[in-house]
């Protein structure tokens, strides 16, 4: 497991702290770490509980949720997009986010697509949480009656969610596949943006890397592997080769959390 210091001890500290989760590879966490590595700028990991009162995260931060980015004395970012707009500002090369205006227009929908609410991640974890609720063992239902609680889950949102993700998914490739008809192997342009991290990083939650490269306990892997038939003739073969082009050519492997 990586190496984690407690919240008192980072807001004592300057220069850049990320709060994550410890032992859980969350999307948006994995996807915060991924853009800092691109751009190498260092960080320091901040503990938060998952399940937790972090009362003093809550009182740090405004919120008891992970990731975070907290740079020098600035307001902490808990959003995906505030986030990477912190590190285009502190790094600007290599550029995630593209300067042409068509071109960002585009990363923006597909990334809020799969980042934002009611996109992929979001989406996603109303089935995982659905499924929790129906564990027969009272200890392991507890944890996602708290994620329940916290993340205003709807029992109709998550009998609509298998649909909702085959349409992500269905665009996602329809992206993938007029790019590479054009010769490039990215989701936007010729070149690699945050885009192409954020769906590598996601997609931990339907395909998960092998264990050699994603450590997952057991349970954890199980919670990810999708079993749904749709979502799974909709995870098609260039969604995954992306994901396994982009962790292997630009991002950090084995995945350490």
């Amino acid at each position: 497991m990586a190496e984690y210091i407690e919240v008192a001890r980072a807001r004592a500290m300057t220069g850049m702290r990320l709060v994550l989760t410890p032992g859980v590879p969350g999307p948006w966490s994995e996807a915060a770490k991924s853009i800092l590595h691109v751009k190498k700028l260092p960080y320091v990991k901040v503990s938060q509980e998952l399940g937790g009162a972090n009362r003093e995260l809550l009182e740090w931060t405004a919120q008891a949720s992970a990731p975070v980015m907290v740079w020098n004395d600035q307001w902490p970012r808990s959003l995906w997009n505030d986030q990477l707009y912190l590190a285009e500002r502190l790094q600007p090369n290599p550029p995630l986010v593209p300067a042409n205006r068509e071109d960002r227009i585009l990363m923006f929908g597909y990334a809020n697509e799969i980042c934002g609410e009611n996109g992929f991640g979001w989406t996603k974890r109303l089935l995982i949480i659905r499924q929790g609720l129906e564990n027969p063992d009272e200890t392991g239902r507890r944890l996602f009656r708290y994620l329940a609680d916290k993340y205003g889950y709807d029992k109709a949102a998550a009998e609509a969610a298998p649909a909702r993700l085959v349409g992500i998914l269905n665009a996602l490739t329809a992206r993938l596949e007029s790019q590479r008809k054009r010769g490039s192997r990215f989701f936007i342009g010729d070149a690699l943006t945050a885009l192409d991290i954020y769906w590598a990083t996601f997609a931990v939650m339907n395909d998960p890397l092998p264990d050699d490269l994603c450590p997952l306990s057991p349970a954890f892997r199980r919670v990810y592997t999708n079993t749904d038939p749709a979502i799974k003739s909709a995870t098609t073969p260039i969604l995954l080769e992306h994901r396994d082009f982009i962790y292997h050519n630009f991002l950090e492997l084995p995945l350490e959390f």
